[in-house]
C-alpha cells in the first residue's frame, strides 16, 4: 500500500481501537502530536510516548509502513500542509512559549516579507484597483477574514470591490462576472482548498489581474500578475499573520495616498453620512 492513498492519522484512527495497549498508547500519543514521527528517531519516539522500541516497529508496520523511515516520510509530507495539529509539540506542552519569542518571530515574519515586496509592486497593485472595472478580493478558511479586511478598509477609496464568496453563496455566479478589466485578489493561505488551482486557471482565463498573497510554502505562480509570500511562522502550533495584516494595511494606505482629491472626497462623504446616521 503506498503512503499516499490514506492519511497517517486515518491510518491511526482506523486501528486505534483494535491495539494492544502499549500500542494503543502509542497510537494515542501520535494522534496528538503527530508531527514528533517528523523529528524524532524511532527510539527517541519510543521515550516520549513511554513504550519500548518494538512496539514502535510492531506499530509502524500494523500501519501499513514497511519502515519506521518509511512511516517518518509520510508524516513530513503531511507536515507540510499546514495542519495545526502537526506543528503540536510534546515538548513541556504546559511551560508555554514566552512574550518576547512571539514578538521576535513576528518582526521577523515582518521583515522578511517585505525583503521580497518591492514598493514598485505595491503601487502597480493600488494603481491596478484604482483603475478596475470592478476590485474582487477572495479567500476560503482561514484566508476569508483577510478577504473581509482587505474589501472593508478598500471602501474608504473605492466603491467597485466586492468580496466573495458571500455567506451560504457558491463561486460560479461571481466567475462568470469577472471580466478582463477587473482586479482579483486571491487569500490562500495554509491550508488551502483543493480546488484553488482550478479557481485561479479560472480566474486567469477570464483576462483579469491577479494578486495572489499566500503564507512562505506555497509555491511560485508566475501566472499572476503579482505573487507576495507573506512570512507565517510561529513559536507555537499557529501560524503568525501578522505580516499578512501589514501587507492589507500597506496596499490601503497607499491607495488612500494615489487615490488624491477623489480619495479625500469619499471619505468625507462616508464621515458625513456617518454623521447625519449617528451610527457611530
Amino acid at each position: 500500500m503506498q503512503s499516499s492513498e490514506r492519511s497517517f492519522l486515518t491510518r491511526v484512527r482506523d486501528v486505534l481501537e483494535e491495539l494492544p495497549p502499549a500500542e494503543r498508547r502509542l497510537g494515542e500519543f501520535v494522534c496528538d502530536f503527530p508531527g514528533e514521527l517528523a523529528s524524532y528517531s524511532a527510539s527517541e519516539l519510543a521515550a516520549l510516548a513511554h513504550v519500548s522500541n518494538a512496539t514502535v516497529t510492531r506499530f509502524v508496520r500494523r500501519l501499513g509502513y514497511e519502515t519506521y523511515e518509511e512511516s517518518r516520510r509520510h508524516v513530513r509530507q503531511e507536515r507540510q500542509t499546514g495542519s495545526r495539529l502537526f506543528l503540536s509539540s510534546a515538548a513541556d506542552p504546559a511551560a508555554g512559549q514566552s512574550l518576547s519569542s512571539h514578538v521576535g518571530q513576528a518582526i521577523a515574519n515582518l521583515e522578511q516579507t517585505f525583503l521580497s515586496i518591492r514598493e514598485a509592486q505595491i503601487d502597480a497593485v493600488v494603481d491596478a484597483m484604482l483603475g478596475a472595472r470592478r476590485t474582487w478580493v477572495l479567500g476560503f478558511r482561514s484566508s476569508q477574514p483577510f478577504a473581509a479586511y482587505l474589501q472593508w478598509q478598500m471602501l474608504q477609496v473605492i466603491d467597485n470591490i466586492v468580496a466573495i464568496p458571500g455567506s451560504g453563496q457558491t463561486l460560479g455566479e461571481y466567475l462568470a462576472s469577472i471580466a478582463a478589466d477587473d482586479m482579483v485578489v486571491v487569500f490562500a493561505l495554509r491550508r488551502r482548498i483543493a480546488k484553488l488551482d482550478d479557481i485561479l486557471a479560472a480566474i486567469e482565463r477570464r483576462g483579469a489581474k491577479l494578486l495572489y498573497i499566500t503564507d512562505e510554502g506555497a509555491p511560485l505562480r508566475s501566472s499572476a500578475q503579482w505573487h507576495f509570500h507573506c512570512q507565517t511562522l510561529a513559536p507555537g502550533p499557529l501560524f503568525n499573520h501578522t505580516s499578512v495584516m501589514a501587507l492589507c494595511h500597506l496596499i490601503t494606505t497607499r491607495a488612500i495616498e494615489k487615490a488624491g482629491a477623489a480619495g479625500r472626497r469619499r471619505l468625507r462623504d462616508i464621515e458625513t453620512f456617518g454623521d447625519a446616521l449617528e451610527e457611530l
